[in-house]
């Protein structure tokens, strides 16, 4: 299916590269204490990082597609490391704004080539389940880091950013060696002759909602939406209305999100096989939905912890169904389409958080309800819209 040498390095790439997004969660509060910041600084510190990610990554997808998978996937690494340096040096809130700017960009290198490399490299037959390791990785990456993170600061608040960007140097060293280019010469140099020009990327964004792929795109962009909603407000939430410590939510997210990821591996390709990827796509984000409901309704710890496991592993079985359907759709263009996939994944985490914040400051609930709403209404969309879209993909 993919070379030996391949595959786990393009986990633990993708793996990284969505630890950098949650890494920074669950020491949010003791930041902005040490920085005197406000509460929707949370919010905003964190859609900062989406910011970039869907400004840049239509452009690393294209470049991926002239250029090779590697050298985009090496420079994300490389820009990876030094974000994380940065955010541990930073003095103030502004460097530390910054960093998370430039993590947004190196996740934009980082992420549309991975996607495209596994759909370069694999058949139509073999996809789903490559697919489903990769968002294994993804959303494990993207939901251990809170985890991770808050474990790491009992070292130091910076310890956290400082591991990651020894991490990130060894990955990026280790895939310059080990990592071979799934394009041939033949076809890079092709592309890089026919000079297509490409539309920008807010041009970009208007043709899609009228392209085939729209349905899928939106539904990755609530998916993203509900899972930042609730991360970027979680520690906040559970200090101060359940009263939990850093370590309880340290803890509280690395076990739910390990739980997560492992019932992803074992029932991803079984329900999809018996139920069809629509069903599929349209009853996890309805469950994802009712499960941020049910936050609400108590505080014990190991509820919570029951709830959260519910909630990771509805999000961990969406992740490989979407993309697999979205590179199925995409043909030549999987660069460009696993940009575009990218991208509305930042618009995800842009609004998510942002939106998290100024809700939170209105009542510590409403962001939960909020991110509900939205599940809710993208599952009834999927159920009408999505078996149409992917009947106008096949013709």
């Amino acid at each position: 299916m993919l070379p030996k040498s391949a595959f786990p390095l393009l986990l633990i790439n993708m793996f990284l590269a969505n630890l950098s997004m949650g890494l920074v969660i669950p020491i949010v509060p003791e930041l902005l204490r040490e920085f005197s910041a406000s509460g929707q600084a949370a919010g905003y510190l964190v859609s900062s990082f989406g910011l970039t990610q869907f400004l840049f990554s239509p452009l690393a997808g294209n470049l991926s597609d002239r250029y090779g998978r590697k050298p985009m996937i090496i420079t994300g690494l490389i820009l990876f490391a030094i974000s994380n340096l940065l955010a541990a040096l930073a003095g103030d809130l502004t460097l530390l704004f910054v960093s998370r700017l430039i993590g947004g960009i190196g996740s934009a290198a980082l992420i549309p080539p991975i996607i495209a490399y596994i759909a370069d490299i694999t058949a139509d037959d073999k996809r789903s389940k490559a697919m489903s390791w990769l968002g294994a990785s993804m959303t494990s990456g993207f939901i251990i880091g809170p985890g991770i993170g808050g474990l790491l600061a009992e070292w130091g608040i910076k310890m956290p950013f400082f591991a990651s960007a020894c991490v990130g140097l060894l990955a990026m060293i280790c895939s310059l060696w080990g990592l071979p280019e799934s394009l041939s010469a033949d076809i890079r140099q092709m592309r890089r002759e026919l000079k297509e020009k490409r539309d920008n990327i807010f041009r970009q964004i208007a043709l899609s909602v009228r392209s085939r792929y729209f349905i899928l795109l939106l539904i990755v962009f609530a998916m993203t939406f509900g899972l930042t909603h609730f991360e970027a407000i979680f520690p906040l939430f559970v200090v101060q209305v359940y009263g939990f410590t850093t370590r309880q939510i340290a803890i509280l997210l690395t076990v739910c999100s390990l739980i997560g990821t492992l019932n992803q591996l074992v029932l991803t390709d079984r329900i999809t096989q018996r139920f069809g990827e629509q069903r599929v796509i349209a009853s996890m984000l309805l469950l994802s939905a009712v499960s941020l409901v049910f936050l609400l309704f108590s505080g014990n710890y190991y509820y919570v912890m029951g709830i959260m496991m519910l909630f990771f592993t509805f999000n961990n079985i969406l992740r490989p169904v979407i993309n697999t359907l979205l590179s199925k759709a995409a043909g030549e263009d999987q660069g460009f389409v696993a940009g575009m996939n990218n991208a509305y994944t930042s618009l995800g985490t842009i609004f998510g958080p942002m939106l998290a914040g100024i809700l939170f400051e209105f009542h510590v609930g409403l962001p939960y309800l909020f991110g509900a709403f939205v599940l809710l209404v993208s599952s009834v969309v999927s159920v009408k819209r999505l078996r149409r879209g992917l009947k106008a993909k096949a013709s």
